[in-house]
């Protein structure tokens, strides 16, 4: 056999399906699905098997009603007069909301003097278990891309952060476009802002803001620009694993440039969130959550403030629960969990409700330890952390069938410990 070209997977496999899908639970769904596979020269009887079973599963999955988007690719190459078949599968966790599978006919026949694979089965999908499956895999694309833009983001700041430390001392020469004289100073000042927000190259925009700052002393928004771009190049420094003493200068030049605008204006929600954020590199977290309530209580709205004050919380409490002070450490996360938190902050304050959940465990209130699991399992079912605590908790207060149906779902998304626990 000589195949000399990439062969498509149209031309070697036909997946069929019998549209026979009827309900088995309010949960679960039964098909029954069909497909044929060819093999390759490489392939083993076992894989080849294998490989045909799960193109019928994959198959009964989508007619269970549900859309996957994966890259289900299938070619066959030649190399030193052998064939190959290359499969990659982004999706790999489909199977797992499949609960059961009968083989309802298996044969194998030859095309070409190739063996001819053909099985068709019955599966019961759980359709919980395909949405949880589905949701995570596209949180995990998101997570994944947003990690590919940080760590493009990141090497381009590397290299500014490493100009900045090797240019030499002294005066240095900016070339900027002149700006007519007959324009007023704070004209001026926000030309070279406005230049400034739209600059990813941070030398540049510190000196776009500096002459900004300097043109219109009593001009607010200059210095916080210049501060956040201070606080860039610190964040940069620290992970790229610089020690303090090499980045301390960048903050100390925020610290000025936010200490200055709160001057001006005091009520400032953008200088206060500086305020607070400086505090945090200096490891001064009291003085940072004052900074960052002060924001909130001038707007409420302020997003950003209550995502520092949630992150400032958690980290407190953590210390607490390290020291065994139960008490301290649930007084501090309250401040963070108020009884009516919007829908909304859940998925932010995640970790704070588990948290908060071993704290309730450890002073003897099962029953609260479990409504903040549920809380979390409300907004992200497939949390298996969340579902092996949970379980244990019910295995504890004697609800048994509660407990396995947290441990079946864990196990499902893939906890061996869950499955373990199983009988």
């Amino acid at each position: 056999m000589n195949f000399q070209r990439i062969l498509s997977l149209p031309s070697l496999i036909t997946i069929s399906l019998l549209a026979l899908s009827y309900p088995a639970s309010a949960l679960e769904t039964v098909v029954v699905a069909e497909g044929h596979y060819v093999m390759g020269d490489s392939d083993t009887l076992t894989a080849a098997e294998e490989r045909v079973l799960q193109r019928a599963q994959r198959k009964a999955v989508e007619e269970a009603g549900l859309y996957i988007e994966s890259t289900f690719l299938d070619r066959e190459k030649t190399e030193a007069g052998t064939s190959l078949q290359i499969s990659s599968l982004e999706i790999r966790t489909f199977a797992g909301a499949i609960t059961k599978t009968e083989i309802l006919e298996s044969r194998r026949t030859f095309v070409n003097d190739r063996p001819n694979l053909y099985v068709r089965i019955r599966a019961i999908v759980d359709l919980d278990s395909l949405k949880s499956a589905v949701r995570k895999w596209h949180s995990e694309q998101h997570r994944a891309e947003d990690y590919r833009r940080l760590q493009k983001e990141n090497a381009s700041l590397k290299t500014q952060l490493e100009t900045l430390r090797t240019s030499p001392s002294g005066v240095r020469t900016l070339m900027i476009e002149p700006i007519s004289h007959t324009t007023r100073p704070q004209a001026q000042a926000r030309t070279f802002l406005k230049k400034a927000m739209t600059l990813q190259n941070l030398p540049l925009k510190l000196a776009l803001t500096s002459r900004a700052a300097v043109l219109a002393p009593e001009f607010i928004d200059p210095l916080i620009l210049r501060g956040q771009t201070y606080l860039s190049l610190v964040s940069v420094a620290y992970s790229n694993k610089r020690r303090l003493s090499e980045f301390s200068e960048y903050v100390d030049s925020a610290r000025m440039d936010f200490d200055r605008a709160l001057l001006i204006d005091p009520h400032n929600i953008w200088a206060l969130l500086g305020k607070g954020d400086v505090n945090t590199w200096l490891n001064r977290h009291q003085e940072a959550v004052l900074a960052f309530e002060q924001a909130l209580e001038l707007d409420p709205f302020f997003d950003l403030a209550r995502l520092r004050l949630i992150t400032l919380y958690t980290a407190e409490a953590k210390k607490l629960v390290a020291l065994g002070q139960w008490s301290s450490a649930l007084s501090v996360l309250q401040k963070g969990l108020p009884p009516h938190l919007h829908e909304s902050w859940i998925p932010y304050q995640k970790e704070s409700y588990f948290l908060r959940s071993t704290i309730y465990q450890q002073l003897k209130q099962p029953i609260l330890a479990i409504d903040d699991l549920s809380t979390i399992l409300r907004v992200d079912p497939s949390d298996k952390r969340a579902l092996e605590a949970r379980a244990q908790l019910y295995q504890d207060v004697m609800l048994g069938d509660s407990a396995r149906n947290d441990l079946s779902q864990a196990c499902t998304l893939g906890s061996i410990m869950a499955c373990n626990q199983l009988p």
